[in-house]
């Protein structure tokens, strides 16, 4: 994990081949080399349209928004299958290493593609993770990596890859690290009445952020004559403070947490025929989680949480003639959860697709998404049974045929069933909640210019306009004693933004390559579920009206200096939009150097990184102050 979202150097990138309906942004190769002290949830920052909570801290959790649709909308795929939480909907991102990455993919919508599972078809936003791939030197059939990390907040980092040629089609790479931290950083805590007085004024150094991780990752790639195939573990062992928020000039440091993760999942993909294709998924993973609340002005807790979940899927690809496809999938899943509740569900989806391409210049996909929901009856409510129908239509022109000027569009919904803590937490659940439906409304052009050997190499410059709005939130309503709250359908939130960037790429003389990219967001996402509301058509929570990066890279032979910028404007914290619950804007600036060499036949790399280069105060999410200025340095060797 890292310990804060400030990164040094990235390159994001985008499809810039007229390849897909809807392209994803992307980063991969080269940009992911700068990257690898960082989780995958500091990666993500730099992606349009998307909003990071970040709770502060080594042990701070992190998760994802896409377009202001909230997190549970966002699909996290690690090798094509989804990573779930029945109990919360919510994926802790902090919890992937980039060390064993080789890209990250977001699309919005859906991804460009119908030979797909159909749990694939259902999310708002999805995010794609997809390992490391082994490669082997010619006569060579062992590949070894290793790296050490150390920075700022006693952080130490060692981690390993290696990767073992088995026979000529089927190969291994294993993959490990430990992170351990105090996750002690000084911060300031200064806080102003409505009226503009001085209430609070503190430098102090942050508590209970402490972590002690260990992460194991194996996989088997292996060919076949007209196929693939692939196999993958995954183990994750944490205990980690909880770094609370600062209410008050009051620190809270009672809150333990224990995490166990773990997965076994594999895919099989073989060309039948000429005319079909056929994937299968399988995936069983077990979540263990203890939460521990010792606060001596708080209630006791001490609750243990355990998750199982079994996924099977089967996806045919069918090739109707040259320019046009058809797919059909079939997904069934099987979630558990024992301990603190006992309740069980099962869904299945069905998808049908098709994909067609007229001249190089056309494309259209459109797709439709049945899902069944069927839950155990439990005492206070008749068994729950949903089904849902969502369609999806893409559609892109290239307006130019001898350039990539291409304009995009689409029209998709989507939904999110409650999760078991929506139903049936404690005083909290309503078992006769709605689920979330989204529809989603998307046009956007975008230009690419590739040449070589000249002084510029690459450009882009996209736009993109968009419309979501969301029926049936789900929100947590006050009703009756002060902490007593019940889940309704009340909300309905719409959402329109704007996406736009622009990159470049010069290769000047003495072997300097520049590279930059600018990047805005606007979003104005505004509840308008009640005129009565003193919040009607206020803008949501922690969703800023405005927020952008800006990226640096200058290449040098073996020498990279990079220069990130990251700007999150005005929102508010609350659901009024008041002068009480403003939250200012915020900004950082991050440096790094790195440099490539050899020592006989052992490449290594060294990297200096300056995160917060200019030790700015700043919070995330409100009362959880981010770190100032911190230093890591990190030494790999690969032989």
């Amino acid at each position: 994990m890292a310990d804060s979202i400030h990164l040094g150097d990235v390159t994001v990138t985008a499809a810039n081949t007229y390849k897909d309906v809807i392209p994803a942004q992307t980063l991969r190769g080269e940009e992911l080399e700068a990257l690898r002290s960082h989780s995958v949830a500091d990666a993500l920052r730099f992606f349009s349209g998307v909003q990071l909570k970040d709770y502060g801290g080594v042990g701070g959790i992190k998760t994802v928004n896409i377009r202001s649709m909230g997190t549970n909308h966002s699909g996290v795929y690690y090798n094509g299958i989804e990573l779930g939480n029945a109990q919360n909907g919510q994926v802790d991102l902090g919890k992937y290493s980039l060390d064993n990455i080789e890209a990250i993919s977001l699309y919005n919508g859906q991804r460009s593609e119908i030979f797909q599972s159909a749990r694939e078809f259902g999310s708002a936003g999805s995010i794609y993770l997809t390992s490391r791939f082994p490669t082997f030197k010619e006569g060579v059939n062992s590949h070894l990596k290793a790296a050490l990390r150390v920075g700022s907040f006693n952080y130490f980092n060692p981690t390993f890859t290696f990767d073992y040629r088995l026979s000529r089609n089927v190969s291994l790479s294993i993959n490990g690290e430990w992170i351990t931290s105090s996750g002690k950083y000084k911060f300031r805590y200064r806080r102003v009445t409505p009226s503009g007085e001085l209430a609070y004024d503190t430098t102090a150094v942050r508590q209970n952020g402490d972590i002690d991780a260990v992460r194991f990752e194996a996989g088997v790639h292996g060919f076949t004559t007209r196929g693939r195939w692939k196999a993958f573990l995954y183990h994750y062992n944490s205990e980690r403070g909880v770094p609370g928020a600062i209410v008050n000039n009051v620190w809270r440091r009672g809150e333990r947490l224990w995490d166990r993760n773990s997965f076994a999942q594999a895919m099989w993909e073989n060309e039948m025929s000429s005319l079909w294709r056929m994937k299968a998924n399988v995936k069983y993973s077990y979540d263990y989680t203890r939460y521990v609340n010792n606060d001596d002005k708080l209630i006791h807790v001490d609750n243990t949480y355990k998750q199982k979940e079994l996924y099977l899927s089967l996806a045919n690809e069918f090739a109707i003639r040259q320019n046009w496809q058809a797919s059909l999938a079939c997904d069934y899943q099987h979630n558990a959860l024992s301990e603190y509740m006992s309740v069980s569900r099962n869904t299945v989806w069905l998808s049908a697709a098709t994909a067609l391409s007229l001249a190089d210049r056309f494309k259209l996909q459109a797709s439709a998404l049945m899902t069944a929901v069927m839950e155990e009856k439990r005492d206070r409510d008749e068994a729950p049974s949903k089904v849902k129908f969502t369609p999806g239509v893409f559609a892109s022109y290239r307006l130019l045929r001898s350039q990539n000027l291409v304009a995009r569009a689409f029209f998709k919904q989507s939904y999110r069933m409650p999760t078991f803590n929506d139903l049936y937490y404690t005083d909290m659940g309503n078992a006769y909640l709605k689920p979330e439906t989204a529809s989603q409304y998307n046009f956007g052009i975008t230009y690419d210019l590739d040449r070589r050997n000249t002084l510029l190499t690459h450009f882009g410059v996209g736009v993109e306009a968009y419309y979501n709005y969301v029926k049936d939130k789900i929100v947590a309503y006050p009703k009756g004693q002060q902490f007593r709250w019940t889940m309704l359908n009340l909300g309905r939130v719409d959402i329109r933004g704007l996406d736009a960037n622009i990159s470049a790429t010069l290769s000047l003389p003495a072997s300097i390559n520049f590279t930059g990219k600018l990047q805005y967001t606007y979003q104005r996402a505004i509840d308008v579920t009640n005129p009565a509301d003193n919040y009607y058509r206020h803008q949501i929570p922690y969703i800023p009206w405005h927020s952008g990066s800006a990226i640096l890279m200058l290449e040098w032979r073996r020498w990279y200096l990079n220069y990130s910028y990251i700007y999150t404007g005005e929102r508010y914290n609350q659901q009024e939009n008041i002068r009480y619950n403003y939250t200012q804007p915020w900004y950082t600036s991050d440096l790094s150097l790195m440099h490539l060499f050899s020592i006989g036949r052992v490449e290594c790399r060294a990297q200096l990184e300056v995160n917060n280069l200019f030790s700015q105060d700043y919070d995330v999410i409100l009362n959880y102050p981010m770190p100032k200025r911190n230093y890591r340095f990190s030494f790999t060797i690969e032989i």
